[in-house]
């Protein structure tokens, strides 16, 4: 062959032929789809041509003569931080996770004085409740988030070693 792109056509279009599925799309008069592999189902759907699915297993790797094979994950051979290295990680941890407490506490308080201070504006301006509901419920999804973001770093905190 000549041209390398019709050969390269034409070998995909016989690697093609084993992979056509018996799937049908139906669209309804409401413009809803449907898919169906069941023939008498598919009266007026039209079918669709879906590549075969192929699977390949990962190789396992070789070992090389006179070596042991590598460890597997979660083995008591995987590779270790000495115990100073992992101290000094989890103080690190500890004082990051202790100052996103200490932001989150002064955020809570923020977000419970805008609260209190909308609600006090309610008492003289709003006779209708429910766009009293309205106005305070963003404030009070604030004051909710900062409480959990509180209750998850005090859980995260004292998980610590």
């Amino acid at each position: 062959m000549r041209n390398p792109r019709s050969f390269w056509l034409l070998l995909l279009s016989v690697l093609s032929i084993p992979a056509q599925a018996e799937i049908w799309e139906c669209i309804d008069r409401d413009g809803n789809k449907r898919f169906t592999n069941v023939k008498s189902e598919a009266a007026g759907c039209k079918p669709m041509n879906l590549p075969q699915l192929s699977t390949v297993p990962a190789p396992k790797p070789a070992a090389a003569p006179g070596k042991p094979p590598p460890p597997a994950a979660g083995s008591g051979d995987f590779p270790k931080v000495d115990p100073s290295t992992q101290q000094q990680r989890d103080n690190g941890r500890r004082k990051i996770l202790e100052q996103e407490l200490a932001n989150e506490e002064r955020l809570l308080e923020q977000a419970r004085r805008d609260l209190a201070e909308q609600e006090a504006v309610r008492l003289g301006n709003e006779r209708n409740y429910q766009r009293v509901l309205e106005r305070l419920e963003p404030f009070r999804r604030k004051v909710a988030l900062h409480e959990n973001n509180i209750a998850n770093l005090r859980k995260e905190i004292s998980s610590l070693r």
